[in-house]
């Protein structure tokens, strides 16, 4: 049978349709047709369940994300949250997205793609009390004729009103899908990274873009650390984050971007590049030197580090793990719908 524990983490999803990096998706006031936004309310909305397999990977916990068989359903429960002081009447929807300039982007408003026409929701419409939470499900079955490959899209919650004459306020908020058609070998999860390249913006500020090319078979939502270490002597700098955001679509490159937040001399610099998508990561290193005016050196060709790319896979020993730091409930589904999944 099929298992399925809570997710854990909610799932961040910025308005105007750009869905982006942390997990807690708030959704704010917009105004249409007016300059201010008033004092709408707002909500919240999160994944409640991630397959128990994929425990460990926190992409699975924020979003909807499976490789499935043609002719296979699956369902996952959602909760939405009001923080304000009135009733929120929400309302539920799937529509497509695409991935474009390295952003995650949900289509506003019910635009439907493939994935779309297979995804719906049994409570499309919630009343939710004041700093209270209602739940729904979101079911979507791969017809049997599917042809293999990834899809994308997002389920939107939707909250309208106004506070005065035209002036319509919309708050959004949602859940990205990833959903790959294919059979019991799910596509690779693969990434490179090409070049780096150091430069100084017009305060000096030392930053680090490398360009990462997704060679594999999922999208990717990219985090990590780059470090610094100098090429001659014991002097190193870092970690410092990679800023979040770098969505990839499989064929797809962009610019992963680190700003170096201290101080650094020009180099010549080792810098080592830490990054993952969900359970696969990888490190690579290039030697860089920053520039001493504003703007770009050279760019530096990154070799892989040797043995250092690694996919951890969720199992016995990952079910363990969690169940030391989540409140894991494990939810046994029906021996008919687990038959359909592999």
């Amino acid at each position: 049978m099929h298992k399925y524990i809570p997710a854990g983490a909610l799932c961040l999803l910025a308005l105007a349709g750009t869905i982006c990096g942390p997990p807690s998706a708030i959704a704010a006031p917009r105004a249409a047709g007016a300059g201010g936004s008033g004092g709408y309310g707002s909500f919240s909305v999160r994944l409640l369940d991630v397959p128990a397999a994929l425990v460990n990977d926190t992409r699975a916990r924020q979003y909807i994300i499976d490789n499935l068989r043609p002719g296979t359903t699956i369902r996952r429960r959602v909760e939405v949250a009001n923080t304000s002081d009135e009733p929120a009447r929400v309302v539920m929807y799937p529509s497509s997205a695409r991935i474009m300039h390295g952003s995650f982007v949900g289509a506003l408003g019910r635009r439907r793609n493939e994935l779309t026409s297979w995804t719906s929701l049994d409570r499309r419409r919630l009343i939710v009390r004041p700093h209270s939470t209602a739940r729904t499900s979101v079911t979507i079955h791969v017809p049997r004729d599917a042809a293999p490959g990834e899809r994308y899209g997002v389920v939107w919650a939707q909250m309208s009103g106004g506070n005065g004459p035209g002036v319509n306020l919309v708050n959004r908020a949602g859940i990205r899908l990833y959903l790959s058609v294919g059979g019991h070998n799910p596509p690779p999860t693969r990434f490179r990274v090409g070049t780096m390249t150091a430069e100084r913006d017009r305060a000096g500020r030392a930053i680090v873009r490398a360009q990462v090319h997704n060679t594999g078979g999922r999208a990717l939502d990219l985090s990590g650390t780059l470090s610094l270490t100098k090429v001659r002597g014991s002097i190193s700098a870092g970690p410092y984050p990679v800023q979040l955001g770098t969505t990839l679509a499989p064929g797809q490159s962009e610019t992963v971007t680190v700003l170096v937040t201290d101080q650094v001399a020009n180099g010549p610099w080792t810098a080592t590049l830490h990054l993952k998508s969900g359970l696969y990561e990888d490190t690579y290193r290039a030697s860089i030197t920053f520039p001493r005016h504003p703007g770009q050196s050279r760019s530096a060709r990154a070799h892989a580090v040797t043995g250092s790319a690694m996919a951890t896979y969720g199992g016995a020993a990952g079910l363990l793990l969690a169940g030391a730091v989540l409140p894991v409930t494990v939810m046994l589904r029906r021996r008919k719908a687990a038959a359909q999944r592999t």
